[in-house]
């Protein structure tokens, strides 16, 4: 049995839980940075990973035949590549966040400045799952040299 993929799913499952959390780190470090004079802020920024193939597809029965696929595909005693998955990171385009101080320095004529539209109970809670799922893959990868072990094992006292 080959578990090369196995640790490969593991491993681009947690290279993607590791910029997902990068991702929402950053986004927190820039919470309360306000808008400068030439009007250009901080924008949160979010990571989008889809499969290879199935991101065009609309949902319903299309998405049902695309997971289809892919089962098959990673059924296929030939198939020896991992297909990892496309990962975008993407500002969101939000807003700023207006708050009202009239006596900041970077304050507007009506007395608000311009925060970084940055929901950080949002982030938090973004950081905790990918933290969560990226756990996941390690018990996963964990189990996989587990069983690898004990293969070889079986297979040496034969």
């Amino acid at each position: 049995m080959d578990y090369s993929q196995s640790f490969a799913i593991s491993a681009v499952g947690m290279n993607i839980e590791r910029t997902r959390v990068d991702v929402a780190a950053l986004n927190l470090a820039n919470a309360n940075t306000v808008q400068g004079v030439g009007g250009v802020s901080y924008q949160p920024l979010r990571v989008i990973a889809e499969a290879r193939g199935v991101g065009a597809l609309s949902s319903g029965a299309n998405d049902a035949a695309a997971f289809g696929a892919l089962v098959a595909q990673g059924l296929d005693a030939d198939a020896v590549a991992v297909a990892a998955p496309l990962m975008q990171i993407v500002p969101t385009n939000a807003p700023p966040r207006l708050v009202y101080e009239p006596s900041h320095p970077l304050a507007d004529k009506r007395g608000y400045v311009a925060y970084a539209a940055v929901d950080t109970a949002t982030e938090m809670v973004s950081m905790m799952s990918a933290t969560r799922a990226y756990e996941a893959n390690v018990s996963a990868m964990n189990t996989t040299r587990t069983l690898a072990l004990r293969a070889l094992d079986i297979g040496s006292n034969t």
